[in-house]
């Protein structure tokens, strides 16, 4: 297997253990770029915060082909899927940074975006860093841009829906593991045993030795911090029974 296709394949690999826990994945992406090609335009620039592997930003390239993308993360093994799977892409640039530091925008290309993205990943900062990265967001965005955050933000009001929902996806997930679908334990497993990531994850295991999740809000705390923060207004573009897209713009 070539290089090139050793990183495609772990790509898609990535997908389908994302996809695992999230079934709708594609469903809030699609909705996600509408928004963005509403508001940027044929030729947006994008900001595809905590990008992991850059699935967005592979669906914003091939959606449009005048968009360029810049992603930004920290997790070393997840860009270097990125970087080798899109080595020959230069519409997008990665950057590594630690949105837990207060400078960690220093060394993104110069703005302004048009839209900012993100997707299941911003829970795993602490409230206060999560309340700072937003008011960065707003100073990176042009007025009128747009930032899109897709996470999980399950409704206190709703306990019943959240128990069914619940109960539901583990019997999804059930019979998807038997079928040899891998968890996010099993995926890190076999990313550790490839030669070429195998460096990049245990560089990533210190990263995150001492790593937890921060607080889980519901999307009416996620747009009034935004807001706040700067954002003109802030809603809801799409929700399923615990998770949802909030949009917000500058």
């Amino acid at each position: 297997m070539t290089d090139q296709k050793h990183w495609d394949s772990w790509q898609r690999s990535w997908d389908r253990q994302q996809e695992w826990y999230l079934p709708d994945r594609e469903e809030r992406f699609r909705v996600m770029l509408d928004l963005v090609e509403a508001v940027g335009g044929p030729r947006p620039r994008v900001l595809d915060l905590a990008c992991g592997t850059a699935s967005i930003s592979e669906r914003l390239l091939a959606r449009l082909p005048g968009a360029v993308s810049v992603g930004v993360d920290l997790d070393p093994a997840l860009l270097a899927i990125a970087g080798g799977h899109f080595a020959d892409e230069p519409r997008l640039t990665l950057v590594t940074a630690d949105l837990r530091d207060p400078d960690w925008a220093d060394g993104l290309p110069p703005g302004p975006y048009d839209a900012v993205v993100t997707a299941t990943a911003l829970h795993w900062l602490a409230t206060d860093d999560l309340v700072r990265v937003y008011g960065d967001l707003a100073a990176l965005l042009r007025p009128g841009g747009v930032f899109l955050n897709a996470d999980h933000t399950p409704e206190p009001a709703t306990p019943l829906l959240n128990a069914a929902d619940l109960a539901f996806q583990r019997r999804r997930r059930q019979r998807e593991r038997a079928e040899g679908v891998l968890d996010w334990a099993d995926w890190w497993a076999a990313a550790a045993a490839d030669p070429l990531l195998a460096d990049h994850v245990a560089a990533r295991s210190e990263i995150y030795r001492a790593h937890r999740d921060g607080d889980t809000h519901p999307a009416s705390w996620h747009t009034a911090r935004l807001v706040e923060a700067g954002f003109r207004e802030a809603g809801v573009a799409w929700r399923s029974v615990t998770d949802s897209l909030v949009a917000a713009v500058r």
